[in-house]
């Protein structure tokens, strides 16, 4: 298995463009605590859209590049991609709001008391800004022993439009909660 780039400790957020590498580091994480340390209390959120865009896919679930282990709780939402399919600002920023009411649902399901948690496209949820507050996952992962979240950083989907403005603000907040920093 390959090394990490960051210690499997504390709280690590990988960054990067599109098909970047993001979501394969955090498999690869998850795969790794599975190996070392089993499957107990581990907890994947998976808020990841899959949409292809000029023929190349966007995005992409945790269960494309690994097998998650029937005993790790796995919460995921059907994610609409908003700057890619929506047409308008208002719709837009609708597409992110059914995002932040899907992930509201899943992080409000997901077992109290993680020992790990792994997020895939952890900024999704907080596209639509205040719909559901980056402190509802802030909270959610506060006692684990590592946190491995995985967001897009980029200006290929847009930057001055209100779904990019709250994700650089969710992107700014989960930088500052984490302690390892991984841009790809």
């Amino acid at each position: 298995m390959t090394e990490l780039p960051f210690p499997l400790s504390g709280r690590t957020l990988v960054t990067g463009p599109s098909n970047a590498g993001k979501t394969r580091t955090t498999v690869r994480a998850l795969d790794r605590w599975t190996t070392d340390r089993g499957t107990d209390g581990i907890v994947a959120l998976d808020f990841a859209p899959e949409i292809e865009r000029d023929g190349v896919l966007l995005g992409g679930r945790l269960t494309r590049f690994t097998d998650v282990p029937e005993a790790v709780w796995y919460g995921s939402i059907e994610a609409h991609a908003p700057r890619a399919t929506g047409e308008t600002t208002a719709e837009t920023l609708a597409l992110a709001t059914e995002n932040a009411r899907r992930s509201r649902a899943v992080i409000e399901s997901a077992p109290t008391g993680p020992r790990a948690v792994f997020v895939n496209d952890a900024t999704i949820p907080f596209q639509a800004g205040d719909e559901l507050d980056a402190a509802a996952l802030f909270e959610y992962c506060a006692g684990a022993e590592v946190v491995v979240c995985n967001a897009f950083e980029g200006g290929e989907l847009g930057s001055d439009d209100p779904v990019s403005r709250n994700e650089r603000t969710t992107l700014k907040r989960l930088r500052a909660w984490t302690d390892h920093l991984v841009e790809l």
